[in-house]
């Protein structure tokens, strides 16, 4: 991910409601795209330990 703009996530489909990232100052940066002001910012790597977590099943 190398890009300022706020992504959608895939599984959002057409509804508003999702999961938006981007990348910015060396950081990700992730939020709730119904909640646009609270904005958490982690490392690239944080970012994809996270993911492998909850593909793995970490958080379930």
């Amino acid at each position: 991910m190398n890009s300022s703009a706020w992504q959608k996530s895939s599984y959002s489909g057409s509804n508003d409601e999702c999961v938006e990232a981007r990348s910015i100052d060396g950081l990700v940066e992730i939020r709730e795209s119904d909640e646009g002001d609270v904005i958490i910012r982690t490392t690239p790597l944080k970012f994809a330990d996270f993911l492998q977590g909850a593909k793995a099943g970490e958080f379930d």
